[in-house]
Protein backbone atom coordinates (compact mmCIF):
# COMPACT_ATOMS: atom_id res chain seq x y z
CA UNK A 1 0.00 0.00 0.00
CA UNK A 2 1.26 3.56 -1.09
CA UNK A 3 2.08 5.64 2.30
CA UNK A 4 0.49 9.22 1.95
CA UNK A 5 2.33 11.86 3.18
CA UNK A 6 1.14 15.29 3.97
CA UNK A 7 2.79 18.25 2.99
CA UNK A 8 2.35 22.04 5.31
CA UNK A 9 3.76 24.43 3.59
CA UNK A 10 2.62 27.79 2.50
CA UNK A 11 5.25 28.42 -0.08
CA UNK A 12 3.47 26.70 -3.06
CA UNK A 13 6.10 26.00 -5.47
CA UNK A 14 8.53 24.59 -2.79
CA UNK A 15 5.22 22.54 -1.60
CA UNK A 16 4.64 21.39 -5.53
CA UNK A 17 8.47 20.63 -6.19
CA UNK A 18 8.57 18.51 -2.56
CA UNK A 19 5.43 16.54 -3.75
CA UNK A 20 7.03 15.68 -7.42
CA UNK A 21 10.05 14.53 -5.49
CA UNK A 22 8.03 12.06 -2.95
CA UNK A 23 5.86 11.15 -6.02
CA UNK A 24 8.61 9.65 -8.11
CA UNK A 25 9.60 8.01 -4.74
CA UNK A 26 6.94 6.06 -4.48
CA UNK A 27 4.29 8.03 -2.62
CA UNK A 28 1.21 9.39 -2.07
CA UNK A 29 1.37 13.69 -1.56
CA UNK A 30 -0.88 16.00 -0.98
CA UNK A 31 -0.41 19.61 -0.11
CA UNK A 32 -1.86 22.26 2.39
CA UNK A 33 -0.50 25.90 2.75
CA UNK A 34 -2.99 27.42 5.95
CA UNK A 35 -2.41 25.89 9.48
CA UNK A 36 -6.15 26.30 10.14
CA UNK A 37 -6.57 22.98 7.61
CA UNK A 38 -4.73 21.06 8.98
CA UNK A 39 -5.97 19.28 12.26
CA UNK A 40 -9.39 18.87 10.60
CA UNK A 41 -8.02 17.08 7.06
CA UNK A 42 -5.31 14.77 9.29
CA UNK A 43 -8.54 13.78 11.30
CA UNK A 44 -10.67 13.05 8.18
CA UNK A 45 -7.83 11.44 6.04
CA UNK A 46 -4.98 9.82 8.26
CA UNK A 47 -1.76 10.34 6.48
CA UNK A 48 0.88 7.90 7.06
CA UNK A 49 3.24 10.90 7.65
CA UNK A 50 3.45 14.55 7.70
CA UNK A 51 6.05 17.45 6.61
CA UNK A 52 5.41 20.30 8.91
CA UNK A 53 6.62 23.29 8.41
CA UNK A 54 6.64 26.04 11.44
CA UNK A 55 5.98 29.44 10.19
CA UNK A 56 2.29 29.22 8.45
CA UNK A 57 -0.67 31.58 7.92
CA UNK A 58 -3.27 30.82 11.06
CA UNK A 59 -1.75 28.15 13.31
CA UNK A 60 1.76 27.59 13.26
CA UNK A 61 3.22 24.19 13.14
CA UNK A 62 4.42 23.85 17.14
CA UNK A 63 0.79 24.01 17.86
CA UNK A 64 -0.39 21.92 14.96
CA UNK A 65 2.12 19.28 16.62
CA UNK A 66 0.91 19.56 19.93
CA UNK A 67 -3.12 19.43 18.58
CA UNK A 68 -2.05 16.10 16.02
CA UNK A 69 -0.44 14.65 19.77
CA UNK A 70 -3.46 14.70 21.41
CA UNK A 71 -5.13 12.38 19.07
CA UNK A 72 -2.53 10.51 16.67
CA UNK A 73 0.92 8.92 16.95
CA UNK A 74 1.41 10.06 13.23
CA UNK A 75 5.21 10.75 12.43
CA UNK A 76 5.53 14.48 12.13
CA UNK A 77 8.94 15.69 10.48
CA UNK A 78 9.14 19.81 11.27
CA UNK A 79 10.78 22.11 8.73
CA UNK A 80 11.92 25.59 9.47
CA UNK A 81 14.31 28.35 8.96
CA UNK A 82 14.51 29.05 12.36
CA UNK A 83 17.47 27.02 13.85
CA UNK A 84 17.49 28.27 17.39
CA UNK A 85 17.91 25.58 19.26
CA UNK A 86 14.90 26.30 21.96
CA UNK A 87 12.63 26.18 18.66
CA UNK A 88 14.16 22.70 18.08
CA UNK A 89 13.55 21.01 21.35
CA UNK A 90 10.51 22.44 21.54
CA UNK A 91 9.23 20.86 18.17
CA UNK A 92 10.76 17.33 19.44
CA UNK A 93 9.43 17.83 23.29
CA UNK A 94 6.02 18.42 21.28
CA UNK A 95 6.15 15.02 19.60
CA UNK A 96 7.71 15.49 16.65
CA UNK A 97 9.68 12.59 14.87
CA UNK A 98 12.58 14.64 13.30
CA UNK A 99 13.80 17.89 11.93
CA UNK A 100 14.83 19.48 9.25
CA UNK A 101 16.48 22.98 8.50
CA UNK A 102 15.44 25.23 5.39
CA UNK A 103 16.82 25.83 3.20
CA UNK A 104 16.78 22.18 2.30
CA UNK A 105 16.94 19.77 -0.25
CA UNK A 106 14.21 17.62 -1.47
CA UNK A 107 16.28 14.90 -1.80
CA UNK A 108 16.87 15.06 1.70
CA UNK A 109 13.45 15.28 2.48
CA UNK A 110 12.98 11.96 0.73
CA UNK A 111 15.55 10.46 3.03
CA UNK A 112 13.93 11.73 6.30
CA UNK A 113 10.71 10.57 5.08
CA UNK A 114 11.85 7.39 4.15
CA UNK A 115 13.86 7.02 7.74
CA UNK A 116 11.14 7.84 10.00
CA UNK A 117 8.52 5.82 8.56
CA UNK A 118 11.15 2.50 8.50
CA UNK A 119 11.12 3.48 12.31
CA UNK A 120 7.64 3.68 12.51
CA UNK A 121 7.08 0.48 10.94
CA UNK A 122 9.57 -1.39 12.85
CA UNK A 123 7.80 -4.33 14.89
CA UNK A 124 7.53 -3.72 18.91
CA UNK A 125 10.27 -6.84 19.99
CA UNK A 126 10.72 -7.73 23.89
CA UNK A 127 13.50 -7.03 25.42
CA UNK A 128 14.99 -9.26 28.27
CA UNK A 129 13.04 -7.56 30.89
CA UNK A 130 9.94 -8.45 29.15
CA UNK A 131 9.97 -4.89 28.34
CA UNK A 132 8.42 -4.11 24.68
CA UNK A 133 9.42 -0.82 22.97
CA UNK A 134 6.97 0.29 20.84
CA UNK A 135 8.39 2.06 18.14
CA UNK A 136 4.91 3.17 16.09
CA UNK A 137 3.40 4.37 19.34
CA UNK A 138 6.71 5.70 21.12
CA UNK A 139 5.15 3.43 24.13
CA UNK A 140 7.38 1.36 26.04
CA UNK A 141 4.69 -1.56 27.82
CA UNK A 142 5.79 -4.22 30.38
CA UNK A 143 3.30 -6.79 32.73
CA UNK A 144 3.04 -3.34 34.87
CA UNK A 145 1.61 -1.31 32.06
CA UNK A 146 2.39 0.99 29.41
CA UNK A 147 3.97 4.64 29.50
CA UNK A 148 3.86 7.15 26.41
CA UNK A 149 7.27 8.97 25.50
CA UNK A 150 8.74 11.80 23.85
CA UNK A 151 10.30 11.23 20.60
CA UNK A 152 13.79 12.48 22.29
CA UNK A 153 13.07 10.30 25.27
CA UNK A 154 12.33 7.25 23.24
CA UNK A 155 15.34 7.25 21.30
CA UNK A 156 17.50 7.85 23.99
CA UNK A 157 16.09 4.84 25.66
CA UNK A 158 16.11 2.55 22.51
CA UNK A 159 20.03 3.88 21.61
CA UNK A 160 20.97 2.75 25.51
CA UNK A 161 18.57 -0.56 25.37
CA UNK A 162 20.45 -1.45 22.26
CA UNK A 163 23.69 -2.09 24.10
CA UNK A 164 23.11 -3.30 27.25
CA UNK A 165 26.22 -2.74 29.91
CA UNK A 166 27.84 -0.14 27.42
CA UNK A 167 28.72 3.77 28.78
CA UNK A 168 27.58 6.27 26.26
CA UNK A 169 29.32 9.39 26.72
CA UNK A 170 26.21 12.23 26.42
CA UNK A 171 27.98 13.56 23.25
CA UNK A 172 27.41 9.38 21.87
CA UNK A 173 23.89 9.72 22.73
CA UNK A 174 23.31 13.18 21.19
CA UNK A 175 24.57 11.65 17.62
CA UNK A 176 22.15 8.45 18.04
CA UNK A 177 19.25 10.96 19.01
CA UNK A 178 19.74 13.92 16.67
CA UNK A 179 19.91 13.57 13.57
CA UNK A 180 21.19 17.22 12.60
CA UNK A 181 24.54 16.95 14.34
CA UNK A 182 22.56 20.24 16.16
CA UNK A 183 24.40 21.15 19.13
CA UNK A 184 23.19 21.08 22.87
CA UNK A 185 24.26 21.34 25.88
CA UNK A 186 25.15 18.19 28.39
CA UNK A 187 21.88 19.87 30.63
CA UNK A 188 19.40 18.83 28.15
CA UNK A 189 20.95 15.20 28.13
CA UNK A 190 20.53 14.78 31.89
CA UNK A 191 17.49 16.69 31.63
CA UNK A 192 15.54 13.71 29.28
CA UNK A 193 17.59 11.31 31.24
CA UNK A 194 15.75 12.84 34.47
CA UNK A 195 12.39 12.66 33.11
CA UNK A 196 12.91 9.32 31.03
CA UNK A 197 13.62 7.42 34.44
CA UNK A 198 10.68 8.88 35.91
CA UNK A 199 8.63 7.13 33.32
CA UNK A 200 9.66 3.94 33.17
CA UNK A 201 9.60 3.80 37.00
CA UNK A 202 6.01 3.17 36.26
CA UNK A 203 6.59 0.12 34.09
CA UNK A 204 9.32 -1.25 35.81
CA UNK A 205 8.86 -0.51 39.52
CA UNK A 206 12.00 -3.18 40.38
CA UNK A 207 14.62 -0.76 40.18
CA UNK A 208 16.85 1.43 37.65
CA UNK A 209 17.15 0.93 33.91
CA UNK A 210 19.63 3.85 33.18
CA UNK A 211 22.41 4.00 35.55
CA UNK A 212 25.20 6.97 35.60
CA UNK A 213 28.51 6.47 35.25
CA UNK A 214 30.75 9.45 37.04
CA UNK A 215 32.31 11.33 34.79
CA UNK A 216 31.58 9.08 31.86
CA UNK A 217 27.84 9.16 30.87
CA UNK A 218 25.23 6.90 30.95
CA UNK A 219 24.34 2.72 30.36
CA UNK A 220 21.59 0.67 30.49
CA UNK A 221 20.99 -2.37 32.52
CA UNK A 222 18.29 -3.75 34.52
CA UNK A 223 18.59 -4.15 38.10
CA UNK A 224 17.54 -7.65 39.80
CA UNK A 225 14.03 -8.00 40.51
CA UNK A 226 13.14 -7.53 43.60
Amino acid sequence: MTARILIVEDEARLAGLLADYLAAAGYAADCLGDGDTVVPWVRANAPDLIVLDLMLPGRDGLEICREIRAFSRVPIIMATARAEEIDRLLGLELGADDYICKPYSPREVVARVKAVLRRSLAVPAPTAEGLVLDTAGFRVRSPHGEVELTAVEFHLFAALQREPGRIFSRAQLMDRIYDDQRVVSDRTIDSHVKKLRKKLAEVWPEGELIHSVYGAGYRYEADPAK
